[in-house]
């Protein structure tokens, strides 16, 4: 079973990922869109009449608001750091899903205050094998790695 908080970040994620590839959305809409479409109501809404489901994973709501509109507040900034740690690889070349996981555990690493570091790192990895490629989590494990060593980002 996945904890809430993970289930928060996989809704913020894929959040994350529509902002990127619709840049007129902005995080307000693009969490309404993804609440309005795929939130828990309407699968409920989808479901009626239907064989009884398997009932979505709990999430932190507030995590989720949280992770997509500081990403999106501080997108140029992160964008920043992920050019200057990948030394072979331009931000508009990476695979859709892990530039946004890039994002998401570098916004957690640097201004989440709650948030362990080995713990960010794990969240990444675990989101990039069930969302991204297959070489995908060696290297969102090496930038982050690199992030977290050249940034002084552990606590």
């Amino acid at each position: 079973m996945v904890g809430p908080r993970r289930r928060a970040r996989e809704i913020a994620l894929q959040i994350l990922t529509q902002m990127d590839v619709s840049p007129e959305l902005d995080a307000r809409a693009g969490i309404r869109l993804y609440f309005d479409h795929l939130g828990p109501e309407a699968e409920e809404e989808e479901n009626v009449g239907a064989a009884p489901s398997i009932p979505a994973a709990p999430f932190d709501r507030k995590m989720v608001d949280a992770l997509v509109e500081g990403v999106s507040a501080h997108r140029a900034e992160l964008d920043e750091i992920v050019q200057g740690l990948s030394r072979n690889w331009r931000l508009e070349r990476m695979a859709l899903v892990e530039r946004n996981v890039i994002r998401l555990a570098l916004y957690e690493l640097k201004f989440g205050k709650d948030v362990p570091t080995n713990v960010a790192l794990d969240e990444a990895i675990e989101l990039t094998k069930r969302f991204g490629t297959a070489e995908g989590a060696a290297f969102v494990n090496g930038l982050l790695d690199r992030a977290v060593t050249e940034l002084n980002l552990r606590r």
